[in-house]
């Protein structure tokens, strides 16, 4: 009897969408997905789920490289790790296989290329994303992540706005922009959503 294939799919965030990495996986008996970055094998639930169901002649069907690993190391540990119990292993962009019993050279030197190049890639955008803070907080306008309005500090927001005082000047001692401030007003209550869209 004929193992089963199975797919693994990854995205690093809760609200990023599986569609795609489903689709190119194509049909199997069973679907293991991680929602996390990848960066440490124990944040892994399904991977580890998936190593601990996989049998000999089973084949794990993976989009790509970088949904299985985020670095070379582990890359070849996991590959290695299957297809030493039988277990063979599919990536579907990069057209590569690995069949346990059977040692391809070139198989194996494209799987650290690859995986370098994915790592590198990666390094590249977290480069690209310190400069352009870097540069942002020399120019003076990073603000980083914007401030949210704890209840308590709304409803002060509501009494001066009551009073008279402008919202830019409630904004600016609340230090957050108007559009947080307009934001919190009009989540408060369907009233203040119409009246903070006035300025």
């Amino acid at each position: 009897m004929g193992g089963q294939t199975v797919a693994y799919v990854r995205v690093s965030s809760l609200d990023q969408n599986v569609a795609r990495q489903v689709d190119a996986v194509g049909d199997s008996i069973k679907t293991f997905t991680d929602r996390a970055s990848g960066k440490a094998r124990t944040e892994r639930t399904a991977l580890k789920q998936l190593l601990e169901w996989v049998r000999d002649g089973d084949t794990v069907r993976v989009a790509s490289m970088d949904r299985l690993a985020r670095s070379v190391i582990d890359l070849h540990e996991i590959v290695d790790e299957l297809t030493s119990r039988g277990v063979r292993v599919e990536f579907v962009n990069e057209g590569l296989t690995f069949s346990p019993g059977s040692v391809d050279p070139t198989a194996r030197l494209l799987l650290g290329v690859m995986g370098s190049v994915a790592e590198f890639e990666r390094a590249i955008i977290r480069e690209r994303q310190a400069e352009g803070i870097r540069a942002a907080k020399a120019r003076g306008v990073y603000r980083g992540r914007a401030r949210s309005l704890n209840p308590q500090q709304v409803e002060h927001a509501k009494q001066r706005l009551a009073a008279g005082v402008p919202k830019a000047h409630i904004a600016r001692d609340l230090e957050v922009s108007r559009q947080t401030l307009y934001n919190a007003l009009a989540a408060s209550s369907p009233e203040d959503q119409s009246r903070s869209r006035t300025p």
